[in-house]
Formats: structure tokens, sequence, C-alpha cells
């Protein structure tokens, strides 16, 4: 993708227009605090620290699946949680009452112990297992990304996630022309030194895979790790076992849904250091991957095909908008070269509540607030502001309204009402 910041933002503004989709990502932030294991936090009593970094005792990991599973927590609001009362067990304790602020009345559902236990148990017995965002195993790169998930359930060799990764996506309806490019792509980036990760559906991802099984790839499944899809994939799953990564963000026993699989792409995106769109027509789901790797100051690569193609409308259109164009694998090879061992730090945890206890804001201090909020998306910054109170009131105002379900919580920082 070209360094012009002008040229990225363009491209960035065309893919929100094109595709103005509302998702709500099931799982929490790269990074946390206060006992949460995270890159760059602490390490608090009942953690250990090994030298690759933090590990969750099994307690603090049923919490943590506890947390992330219950009704309306999603990423930001788990790390705003963990960030508020300093542990997963205490914000699970304040749910009930941070609900009760809102006025709805309504108690959410919060995931069982049980729930937690069993779902862990079935992780262990298909040899899979779940890592927090900061332990070793966590993908770097994907726990940089502002809702990344807390827990990823990981099936499979996890030393690939330590490669850098290009992700590799496209037509389910593919080509042959755009099956052998893939191919060829993904086969020599795993000569280069290349993961490639993909989302193990039909067409160009299952090709990616396919060619990459010696070297290392890694697929993102939009259900749970025990509900591949689609189901003739079972195979190229158990392939990719030996030197690759199964993962999953979503409970165990979930059957995807459509909207579940672009959730699943901003996983792909934030895994590498690219993504290439090979064949993608002009509403195709490829391109919401590549607006997530935009926001995700990834770079973006298209392969170019015929005008007369509709398989090609999307890529091509991304090319003139300022994606780089790829013909051979050493464009890709090329523009990332500067980047690898450049590696982001993850940011800096935000300063924890410290004692956990609940704070409830003054009423004309959540009337200013709420009154500020409509659903035009706003940042907490101007609500501050604006509403003249402090981030801590604004910050938990806002965890009543979305734990309530009346909130939407945006990219950048920004919220809006439901």
């Amino acid at each position: 993708m070209p360094r012009c910041p002008c040229a990225k933002q363009k491209l960035l503004f065309t893919l929100i227009l094109t595709h103005n989709l509302r998702f709500s990502a099931i799982v929490p932030t790269s990074q946390t605090s206060c006992g949460s294991a995270c890159a760059g936090g602490t390490v608090s009593e009942g953690q250990s620290e090994g030298k690759a970094g933090v590990r969750l005792t099994d307690e603090q990991r049923v919490d943590w699946l506890r947390l992330i599973r219950s009704q309306n927590i999603g990423p930001r609001t788990f790390r705003a949680l963990l960030n508020h009362f300093g542990g997963a067990r205490a914000a699970l304790e304040a749910l009930p009452a941070l609900a009760r602020r809102d006025g709805s009345g309504g108690a959410p559902q919060i995931y069982s112990r049980e729930q937690a236990e069993r779902e862990i148990e079935a992780a262990d017995q298909l040899g899979a297992a779940f890592i927090a965002v900061g332990e070793a195993d966590y993908p770097r790169r994907l726990q940089m990304i502002d809702d990344a998930p807390p827990l990823l359930a990981l099936h499979g060799n996890r030393a690939v996630l330590a490669m850098p990764a290009v992700a590799v996506v496209g037509s389910r309806n593919a080509s042959a022309a755009g099956l052998k490019i893939t191919q060829r792509l993904a086969h020599e980036l795993g000569e280069a030194g290349f993961a490639t990760a993909s989302g193990l559906a039909r067409g160009i991802d299952a090709a990616a895979h396919r060619a990459s099984l010696d070297s290392g790839t890694i697929a993102v499944l939009a259900g749970g790790l025990d509900r591949l899809y689609p189901p003739e994939h079972g195979e190229l799953a158990e392939a990719i076992l030996s030197n690759g990564v199964v993962l999953s963000e979503m409970p165990f026993g979930w059957e995807p849904r459509a909207r579940d699989f672009p959730r699943r792409n901003r996983l792909i995106s934030g895994l590498a250091l690219g993504v290439v769109i090979v064949e993608a027509a002009k509403r195709s789901g490829s391109l919401i991957t590549a607006r997530f790797a935009l926001e995700q100051s990834r770079e973006v690569f298209a392969v170019p095909g015929s005008p007369l193609d509709p398989r090609a409308e999307g890529t091509n259109g991304l090319l003139k908008q300022g994606a780089t164009p790829v013909t051979e694998t050493a464009d890709i090879v090329g523009a990332l070269q500067p980047i690898i061992g450049i590696e982001l730090p993850a940011r800096e945890p935000e300063a924890a509540g410290g004692d956990g206890e609940y704070e409830e804001p003054a009423p004309d201090e959540r009337s200013r607030i709420v009154g500020l909020l409509s659903p035009v998306p706003i940042s907490m910054d101007d609500l501050v502001r604006l509403s003249k109170t402090s981030p801590r009131v604004v910050r938990i105002v806002l965890l009543e309204l979305e734990i309530a379900g009346r909130l939407e919580r945006h990219g950048g920082g920004l919220v809006s009402l439901l």
C-alpha cells in the first residue's frame, strides 16, 4: 500500500461508504491492566510470569471466559471493565448493578462458571486451548488491534503464530486463473518465510491454505472451533494442524451466521502484515477485510483482473483507490520487508480503578452524558469536554449503557446510541 496518507485515507473512506456494516465484536482488547494478562501490563497476585510473558491462572481463565461470553460484552467493553474494576471477577460481580443503573431494569445474562468450564473441557478434548491476550502464544500483531479477542481458541502448531503472516483472501467462486495465482503466491510466500492467513472458505481461501500447508498457514473460523464451515473442508482443517493453526474467538458449538463473517475478517487482517485480495466482486466480503486492514494500518494488495470479469471489479476498484498491485510474490515481499522487525509494541494499559469499587455518577452527570449521545458517533474526549465531567464518570455511564444493550462502540474510540 502506498505510504501516502491521503491515498490510504481515500481508500478507507470509499470502503466505509461501500460497506457500512455494523458488527459487535464478541471479545475484548489487546490491553488490559490490574491483574489482567496483557502486553505491557503488570503481573498481579495469582498470575505467573515466565520468560515468554504473562500467564493467566486457571481461575482467571474461567473468569475471563465468563466475562467475554456474557451478554453485551465485547472486546472494548471487556477492556474497560477490567481497567475500571481491576479484574474479571470483580467486573462479573458488578454487571447486575451496572445494568440496573441504566434504568432499563433488565439483568444481563452472565455466562455461568459451569458453562465456562464445559467450554474449556471441550477445548481440552479437541486438543485445543484458550490463550489470553498477552500470553506467549497469543498472536503479537493481533493483540495490537483495538478490538482483539481477550481469549482465542487455538488448535494446531502454535509456532506458526510467531511467523510474519500475509492474509490471502478472495472470491469463493474463483476462476482457474485466480486459483493458479493464489497457489503461486501462497507457496512462494511460504518459501520467503511468511505464513498465510485466510478464512477456510471455498475458492481463494482454500487454495491459499493448501498451497502453504508445508510452510505454515492460519485458518480463522467464523463459528466455534468445533463447527467448521464449510463442512467439506474438514480434511483441509485437519491437514493444517501439523504446521499451522485453526483458531476462533467464538464459543464452542457456535454455528456461524452471516454477520459472524465480517467479525472473523477483522481477525484475518489483524493477524497479518498485509492483505492480498485475489478476485473480489464489487460487494465482496473480501473488501470488508480490506477495509479492516486499512483501519488496522495493514498493507493492502490487489491482483489485477480482466475488466470483463465481474469477479475482478472489486480488486480493480481497490487498485484505482491506491492499493498496491500484485503480479508476482516479489511485489508483496518488497513492500513488507521494511516492516518486518519493526513491530510496534502493544499499547500501554490504561490506568485502572485500583480498588474495583463502583462509584455511581450523580443524576445530573448521567443525564448530561446521555443527553449528548445520539445515533451519530461521538468521541469520549468530546463527551468529557461537553458534559464537563471526569473521564472516569463518562466511562462508567458508557459501561452502564452498553451492558444494557443501548450503546454501540466504533473504531477510533467513538460511541453512539442504539
